[in-house]
């Protein structure tokens, strides 16, 4: 939300800082800042983790962020923080750099990671060892400036992640755009792949801040059966619809503005966001103005607010 620049009205101005104080109302955190005493129970022995200290007897912050407690574990979580990759995250990166045996991508990371030939599926999909015919052969698989989905593998020992693409959900992401917001904003979940039915669209939420919003692709058994369907179609209808376009343009766009708006990311929220552009009748371009920033902005504190009410009305 610092970095929201909008040439707001007055109007506009008072509307929005009064939605954004009321979303701090809404749904206070136990919120902490450097040297602030975390309020606990002694004869619980509770375990301090990270972003906390003893001090006189008292747990201390020492960042500022969110106090979090797992059974016996304390520790506070940073509002805002670089991408921290773990074993198992579903990222989206680029690709830089061709060198032997392996693919560099640009992950949103400190350091570039590394996706080995040896660590996805050849095109024919038969499963055998790489040979040197198939290194000379990786520009026709991936190259540079080419968008992929992969899965975090591990560390390398100098710190690098290693990355593998094995399934045939993973691989060269094309006819879309790529979209990079902070990494806090998107939450790691069971499931970051999403097929939107309704704009025949895929939507690739990467744990590293890239997010993919693109033309959808059929996978699975029925990928070969189609892949045969398109070679021969291919001269005839090498595009994408203009529907499909216009859909991936207004995803594409809500998810600019809830990331400017700084709200977390979710399947939900930026299908909600895009059928309230349609329905308010605003064009795709007239979603990056002013008044629907503030609109998405009240409505979020009325689907927050609806949310406080139906727990507390469950209790």
């Amino acid at each position: 939300m610092r970095d929201l620049q909008l040439s707001l009205n007055q109007t506009q101005r008072v509307r929005l800082e009064a939605a954004l104080h009321e979303l701090q109302t809404v749904a206070p955190a136990a919120a902490v800042t450097v040297a602030d005493t975390i309020p606990v129970n002694d004869e619980d022995n509770i375990l301090k983790g990270h972003g906390t200290s003893d001090q006189d007897g008292e747990v201390v912050a020492t960042l500022c962020g969110v106090v979090e407690r797992v059974n016996k574990l304390v520790y506070v979580r940073t509002l805002r923080a670089r991408y921290k990759p773990e074993v198992g995250d579903i990222i989206v990166g680029r690709v830089i750099e061709i060198a032997p045996k392996r693919w560099r991508l640009e992950i949103n990371f400190s350091q570039d990671a590394v996706l080995m030939l040896s660590s996805m599926n050849l095109p024919d999909g038969i499963q055998r060892r790489r040979t040197a015919v198939d290194e000379l052969n990786m520009r026709t698989i991936f190259e540079e400036n080419d968008v992929i989905c992969a899965e975090v593998r591990g560390f390398q020992h100098d710190g690098s992640l290693h990355l593998q693409a094995r399934s045939q959900k993973y691989g060269k992401l094309e006819r879309g755009q790529l979209l990079v917001v902070p990494a806090y904003l998107v939450k790691r979940r069971k499931q970051h792949f999403h097929h939107l039915e309704q704009y025949d669209v895929d939507l690739i939420l990467g744990c590293n801040g890239f997010i993919w919003v693109g033309e959808h692709v059929v996978v699975g058994e029925n990928a070969n059966m189609m892949e045969n369907k398109l070679n021969l179609s291919a001269e005839v209808e090498n595009f994408t619809p203009l529907e499909t376009r216009k859909h991936i343009c207004r995803l594409a766009n809500a998810v600019r503005v809830l990331s400017a708006l700084g709200f977390t990311l979710t399947v939900e929220l930026i299908i909600e966001t895009a059928e309230a552009s349609v329905s308010s009748n605003i064009e795709i371009n007239n979603m990056l103005g002013a008044e629907f920033y503030v609109q998405t902005a009240e409505r979020e504190v009325k689907r927050r607010a609806d949310l406080l009410r139906k727990k507390s009305g469950g209790r």
